[in-house]
């Protein structure tokens, strides 16, 4: 395998990524070891860790409980929410999302891993691949997570032994490939002990590759949103009629992928107004170019209408804009989804009202195949949808751009979100299904 140096990085890259795997293959552990043996503990924190041990009647600290911070999961022994650690190395600087095993809190996974650009996937040497193994390496491809990283845990309870590891790599990574991971990098450790965490294993001098922390601070690392077309959804208008500024009109928002400059034409969509940029303020002050992630102003040279959940998009490469969306989902929702279902689809700063008109299909975790037309989804299915909305939509695919190419449902009852979509092709489909009319009072 090749990998880069550290030298030839810049110590301001950072690296986003989230930790998987299944009910007590050592997550919490894994990362607790990562922030200990990396010197990214306060003093005050491993005291009270070791504290908390002690009253357990735990002779060494559980280095879990730097992680596991609610009352719940230390009693269960398990992670619940979505803990999120920053910390760093003299190479890189990390945002860590350790995410539950349980599959009833699947969700999260979703959660921590929709910003990721990397996912550490934990499986049990013990237990080998299992089907929240399959089902998390599904949700990392189907949000388009760019690396992947097999962390064989627990090599102590199987003394080390090279042919177990091996045998499990190889089931994971054809897998994933199958999937389309695009690269996945195994490595055999052991959170507990601390085996090729951040120091190399002394017992398993048969493995050659990078502990957990070097792939993490060499692991190529392209954020690429910069040069994906500019989008910026309108988050809030701003206007204040001062004697100051009697006619300023801006049009607030973070920019969600691209770059945008003083001059350039403009469309505002799903209007389809068209303007140009005349200035762009960033904290206050003028500047002649802004990029993904900014939170910025943008004027424009026409007095033209533009509210919340409009998008500025540049004329050259505007997306069109279509009610029927075509997308593959992660259902969260304990309620299920079913055709016919009124929801709402929130995507960026605009939220319509919209019917699942159809459901092509559900994935099997176990082969990858296709259960065609289930009629529903339920908690922690991967699925296609099809969905008509009662306004036009720009939509990008979630390929071309994380950010805008995704849009979550939501109960319009009590605001629940229920699923988590990408819109175009994530998995192969079977053909197209033609739609039913439905006339159920939201016929758009």
């Amino acid at each position: 395998m090749t990998t880069t140096t550290t030298e030839e990085l810049p110590a301001t890259t950072l690296l986003r990524f989230a930790t998987a795997g299944s009910v007590d293959d050592g997550k919490s552990t894994l990362v607790g070891r990562l922030l200990h043996d990396s010197k990214s503990v306060l003093a005050d924190q491993l005291e009270a860790v070791e504290r908390a041990s002690a009253d357990r009647g735990q002779h060494t600290p559980d280095l879990a409980l730097l992680t596991d911070g609610l009352r719940a999961e230390r009693e269960q022994g398990i992670t619940i929410d979505v803990a999120y650690r920053y910390f760093a190395t003299p190479h890189r600087r990390f945002i860590l999302a350790d995410t539950p095993g349980h599959v009833q809190y699947t969700r999260n996974m979703v959660t921590g891993a929709s910003t990721a650009e990397l996912t550490v996937i934990l499986v049990d040497a013990r237990n080998g691949i299992v089907e929240q193994t399959r089902r998390h390496a599904a949700i990392a491809a189907l949000l388009r997570v760019p690396h992947a990283v097999l962390a064989v845990n627990k090599m102590d309870l199987v003394d080390y032994r090279e042919p177990v590891f091996a045998a499990i790599a190889e089931e994971f990574t054809a897998y994933a490939t199958e999937l389309g991971v695009p690269e996945v990098t195994a490595i055999p450790i052991s959170a507990l002990v601390g085996d090729n965490v951040v120091e190399p294993s002394a017992t398993m001098d048969w493995y050659g590759g990078p502990t957990v922390l070097e792939h993490l601070e060499t692991v190529p690392v392209s954020h690429d949103l910069a040069h994906c077309h500019a989008r910026l959804p309108v988050q809030y208008v701003i206007r204040p009629q001062t004697a100051e500024h009697p006619d300023y009109r801006g049009y607030a928002g973070q920019i969600a992928a691209g770059t945008f400059h003083v001059g350039d034409d403009v469309t505002i969509l799903p209007a389809g107004r068209t303007s140009r940029i005349s200035g762009i303020d960033l904290l206050g002050r003028p500047v002649q170019t802004a990029w993904t992630t900014q939170s910025v102003t943008i004027l424009l040279a026409d007095d033209i209408d533009v509210s919340r959940g409009d998008l500025i998009v540049p004329s050259k490469d505007a997306p069109a804009t279509t009610q029927d969306v075509e997308a593959t989902v992660c259902h969260v929702a304990d309620q299920p989804l079913a055709v016919g279902h009124r929801v709402l689809l929130k995507h960026g700063t605009r939220t319509v009202k919209a019917i699942v008109k159809d459901i092509p299909s559900r994935l099997t975790l176990d082969d990858l195949s296709l259960h065609p037309h289930p009629g529903r989804l339920v908690a922690n299915d991967i699925g296609r949808v099809k969905i008509r909305t009662a306004e036009p939509l720009p939509l990008d695919a979630y390929a071309d751009s994380r950010r805008t190419g995704s849009f979550i449902l939501i109960d319009p009852s009590d605001g629940t979100t229920l699923t988590a979509g990408m819109v175009g092709e994530s998995f192969a489909s079977p053909a197209p299904v033609k739609d039913e009319d439905e006339n159920d009072g939201w016929d758009f």
